[in-house]
């Protein structure tokens, strides 16, 4: 049970991380601090996409799933749980490419906003 309710706190924790990664440049906007932890796993969340790479943490899920004695699953996060919702057929490289690119979007408008303000204010 323990093993059970573990690997559901990092499905939770991995779901924040992935929100975080696409909005947390926009929490910058209001905390300006927040761009020095958000940056990082910004990149990090698109090279794991641009790079067809598995997060750390999907191992680790598994890994605390077969110690409770349940199932794992191939592949990564994105698509065990959000391929299903997002894509009906299944997640490709292409699309893998498109979410990175989401992610670089995202930030770049997240950012040049911030950066745009912060040099108003000078």
């Amino acid at each position: 049970m323990l093993y059970r309710v573990l690997a559901d706190c990092v499905v939770v924790i991995h779901a924040a991380f992935v929100v975080f990664v696409v909005l947390g440049g926009f929490l910058a906007w209001r905390w300006r601090a927040v761009a020095w932890v958000h940056a990082p796993c910004a990149l990090w969340g698109a090279a794991i996409e641009f790079g067809g790479w598995i997060c750390p943490l999907t191992p680790l899920e598994n890994a605390l799933r077969a110690r409770a004695g349940l199932e794992g699953y191939a592949g990564g996060f994105i698509e065990h749980y959000l391929t299903p919702i997002l894509y009906p057929e299944g997640l490709t490289r292409s699309t893998e490419v498109v979410l990175g690119a989401l992610v670089l979007v995202a930030n770049l408008v997240a950012y040049g906003v911030l950066v745009r303000r912060v040099l108003a204010q000078r």
